[in-house]
């Protein structure tokens, strides 16, 4: 494969660190963004958060995508909300008023609906409009130990209001497919300058290689350009391709609920063992799983 001509190398300037314990007072926040569709980004936000939870932690999921696959995949049909996501930052509805339970303690869901997709418009002419997503979700950082927020594939202004809101850190999902890298220079490049504009504690905070096949030479040359762009932020974990991880949400349900035994359910619990791992500096067995709500 050839070399891109960019590098991430250094870009977070070493300030990946696995600090020591102590006790989450208000929650970190992690956008999942990628521009480049079809690469499990969503896949990820979800199940990510949902293995997370099960250790018992608290985890906010905020859907940011029009689409609204994040929603449906956790169950909720878009349809059918009064209040969503699209209220909260355009007609300034309390965030509490659109917050939805899944079926699992300790898993929320902050909604999206359709009627997102003409809220980059109006938000165009608002004042501190990149910010809006930040000041919604205030109200609620100390009652989560993570929030994690699913973006839309591109890099318009809801995506921006998420890299804003990260207090963490950026996840990017990245599929070992041909070309995994096109375009990333860009999403880095905006990175960097809601970084020195918005954001100045973003970072990268890790790189998910996901859809993963052993058996091609493709996926395993992909993963090594990956991992040499991405020295220090690639997490160990690989997805792999697993059907039961594209069957899960046609039911509404995580992998953690459709198929746990599966291959793909494997791999997101080890993802998240090795993110609590990076963030906490903690190791966590995922055994005592979180029970479904009533």
């Amino acid at each position: 494969m050839s070399r891109s001509r960019w590098s991430s190398r250094n870009f977070n300037e070493g300030r990946i660190t696995h600090p020591s314990i102590h006790i989450i007072m208000t929650a970190r926040i992690y956008c999942f963004a990628n521009q480049k569709g079809g690469v499990a980004k969503t896949t990820t936000a979800v199940n990510l958060g949902a293995y997370v939870a099960a250790t018992g932690r608290r985890v906010l999921l905020v859907d940011t995508d029009p689409q609204s696959n994040a929603t449906t995949s956790l169950g909720v049909n878009p349809r059918t909300l009064t209040t969503s996501l699209y209220d909260v930052l355009i007609d300034g509805r309390p965030v509490q008023d659109a917050l939805t339970l899944t079926e699992w303690m300790n898993l929320d869901l902050l909604p999206s609906s359709t009627d997102l997709a003409g809220a980059e418009v109006e938000m165009a002419g608002v004042m501190a409009r990149e910010r809006l997503l930040a000041r919604s979700l205030a109200p609620v950082a100390e009652k989560y130990d993570y929030i994690f927020i699913d973006e839309p594939p591109s890099l318009g202004l809801l995506t921006i209001n998420g890299l804003t809101a990260a207090t963490h850190g950026v996840i990017i999902p990245v599929q070992c497919e041909y070309l995994a890298l096109e375009g990333l220079s860009l999403l880095v490049n905006t990175i960097r300058q809601v970084r020195e504009i918005l954001n100045e504690h973003l970072k990268i905070a890790g790189v998910v290689l996901t859809m993963y096949d052993a058996r091609t030479n493709l996926g395993q040359d992909v993963v090594e350009e990956v991992r040499r762009f991405f020295p220090n932020e690639v997490f160990q974990t690989i997805i792999p391709r697993n059907v039961r991880l594209s069957e899960a949400p046609s039911h509404g349900k995580t992998i953690l609920s459709y198929a746990p035994m599966s291959a793909g359910a494997m791999a997101y619990q080890a993802l998240a063992q090795e993110f609590i791992l990076r963030a906490e500096g903690v190791r966590t067995d995922i055994v005592s799983l979180s029970q479904p709500r009533a």
